[in-house]
This record gives structure tokens, sequence and C-alpha cells, in this order.
């Protein structure tokens, strides 16, 4: 799907797996990575048998940003022209109406974490370690970080992580709320597998519905939120998941939607 394979697409059971494949270089984003992972989100929108996506890195790290030994930008215009080109395709995955869930481990630095932060959840190991490096080499948080980090973390936390460009461990960043769950190394990809999977069997209108309401309500006000819950829950109530649900629930039987609390 990619020039020299540098993202790896499978999709399995309805799970779509992205790895980003140059672990030589720590899974750096070049051009051709950049130009599969358009393709790949835009392939993955369209394609209603995927119901969750995993995002992951081969090697030992997730990603350690752009690779800047490609960065030859010269001028203003090229410069917010190569930006302007993944910002199509960040937009699509942030706004993707199924679960995303990043598995890290090793390094996410700058736009690695920003792809990170992309995803629903991420899951991290031990040795995961985040960092927005960009003030380092004079530039501006990018990949949505902008948009996603201060939702994620809290605008004062965003501040002190971009301003400072500190590495911060696994374990700070989920006191933080950037990693939802730490587990060991040999455990991260079934486990990121598994809540896609436990996500997966959530109805696919309600969890849309709730997910693009969600990515909206820091910008809108109260009346517009509830008008939101108002028009979803009238389309959640119409569903066969809702309907089968509430017959499982009456008669006892296993529910559609379980999800898994803990890792095997």
């Amino acid at each position: 799907m990619a020039e020299e394979q540098t993202l790896l697409v499978d999709i399995a059971d309805g799970i779509a797996t992205l790895t980003l494949n140059r672990p030589q270089y720590k899974n750096a984003l070049n051009g051709p990575m950049r130009d599969a992972l358009r393709e790949a989100v835009q392939q993955i929108r369209a394609d209603r048998t995927v119901r969750a996506v995993v995002l992951r890195g081969a090697g030992t790290d997730f990603c350690s940003g752009g690779d800047i030994r490609a960065m030859n930008v010269t001028d203003a215009a090229s410069g917010r022209n190569r930006m302007d080109d993944l910002h199509g395709w960040i937009a699509l995955l942030v706004d993707l109406d199924r679960p995303v869930v990043a598995a890290v481990d090793g390094v996410a630095y700058g736009a690695g974490f920003s792809l990170a932060l992309l995803a629903d959840f991420i899951v991290a190991t031990p040795r995961a370690r985040f960092c927005m490096p960009f003030m380092k080499v004079g530039l501006v948080p990018d990949c949505g970080a902008l948009y996603t980090l201060p939702r994620v973390v809290g605008m004062a936390r965003a501040r002190d992580l971009v301003f400072s460009a500190r590495e911060v461990g696994a374990e700070e960043a989920r006191q933080i709320g950037a990693v939802f769950e730490i587990v060991e190394q040999e455990q991260l990809y079934a486990r990121a597998d598994q809540l896609a999977r436990g996500l997966a069997g959530a109805s696919p209108v309600a969890f849309a519905l709730t997910k693009r309401a969600l990515n909206q309500s820091n910008a809108a006000d109260l009346r517009t939120m509830l008008e939101l819950e108002s028009l979803g829950q009238g389309i959640a109530f119409t569903t066969d998941y809702h309907h089968e649900a509430v017959r499982r629930f009456k008669e006892k039987e296993t529910p559609l939607f379980q999800w898994p609390t803990s890792a095997d």
C-alpha cells in the first residue's frame, strides 16, 4: 500500500491494525509514510466492515516524530503546504466514528506523541516515553496536538509539556490522563487488540453519535450539547442494536456490549 512498506495495514475480523514500519529510524514519519497513512485512513473511513482501529509501531518504539533528515523546507508557503497535506487525514482520524486505540512502546516523540493523541485510548508499556520537543528545534506542535493535547490533559499541563519540551514517562502520562492503561511489553499488542474488539462490540450508531458530540463539547454551549443529545438519543432509540440490548437485559441474557475490564 505504500512505497517500501513504511506502513503495514492489516484488516481482520473488523479490526484495522496500522503499523508504522520504519523501525530502524524509530518509525520516524517521512513522506511515503504520511502518504500511506492518508490512504489507509481514507480506506478505513469508507469501509464499514471495519469496526475499530489499532495504531502501533514496528520494533521497540511507537514513533520518534517527523524525520528531521527529510525536513528541507525553505519558505513559509512550502512549510504550510507540507502541514496542510497532513491535516486532511488527521481530521478524518480524530473524527472517525469508530474506536481508535494506540499501543505505545518506547518513544512517542513530537508528531509521534501527536499521532497517539488522535486515538480514543492510549495503552502504553512501562518503558514508553512521551515528549513534545518542538521548542527544542524552534517549531510549533503539529499533527493536531494543539487541538488534542489541551483536551486530553488540560490547558495548564499542555503548556507545561509544550513549553518545557520535557519527557514524560508512562506513569506520569497515565496520571495526567494521556495514557489510559499501562501493561507489560509482552502484553501490549494483545491488550490493545482486546480493547479495540471490546469497543467494536458497542452500537456503531451510538458510538458514532457520542464520539462526534464529545469532539464538539469543548467548543459548544449547553443548549447546543443538549440538542445534540436529544437528536442523537432519538436516533439511537430506533436502532436494532438498542432493541436487542433491551431484550437481552430483560431476558437476563449475555449483553451485546462487554467492556474488557482487565488485561489477560
